[in-house]
């Protein structure tokens, strides 16, 4: 079987990361689109927060368009998949889904890991790195939602995950996933 991709797709707090790292450990290889915005802060010398990782998302849109994410990662999922199967931590606009499926076509299967907004900002208030207020969380889902094009992955995804419960009940329908992954 060709090797495929896994592109996972979530708000924040749904369990995005838990799933990618329960495929990782799977011998998928990882690739974070969010890593693109980490080099950008660096690079700028800008503190890690909530407002600059949102000011260097837009901007970096701004200039490559809402794709920007998927076109500035193919050559690494291309060079990836050349040994295994990927999983892409990190979709988020309708553009870079669009992108991704253009280029990669059956290969590419996009997960959607949903959870309450209340069970969502609990676990964002007590996560250990970057946790966020309830505020934080709300002004965030409306920027993904508004001017990230965020919903529309979610509602086309081929496999959806519903994590209300442990992360025991979540890696069990991970499983799922990874046994679609050959």
């Amino acid at each position: 079987m060709d090797s495929r991709i896994a592109a996972i797709v979530g708000m924040a707090g749904a369990g995005k990361s838990e799933v990618a790292s329960f495929l990782t450990s799977r011998g998928m290889h990882y690739i974070h689109f969010g890593d693109i915005t980490q080099e950008e802060l660096r690079r700028r010398g800008l503190p890690v927060n909530e407002a600059n990782e949102r000011l260097v998302r837009e901007k970096m849109r701004a200039i490559h368009g809402m794709a920007a994410y998927a076109v500035l990662n193919i050559g690494r999922i291309e060079e990836a998949l050349k040994s295994g199967s990927v999983v892409v931590d990190g979709l988020y606009s309708w553009e870079e889904y669009l992108t991704l499926q253009e280029r990669f076509g059956e290969r590419l299967q996009v997960v959607a890991v949903t959870a309450s907004p209340a069970t969502r900002q609990r676990r964002l208030a007590s996560r250990p790195v970057r946790p966020l207020s309830a505020e934080e969380v709300a002004s965030r889902d409306r920027a993904e939602i508004e001017k990230l094009n965020k919903g529309g992955p979610i509602a086309m995804a081929d496999i959806t995950l519903v994590n209300e419960g442990s992360l025991e009940e979540l890696l069990q329908q991970a499983e799922r996933v990874a046994e679609t992954m050959g």
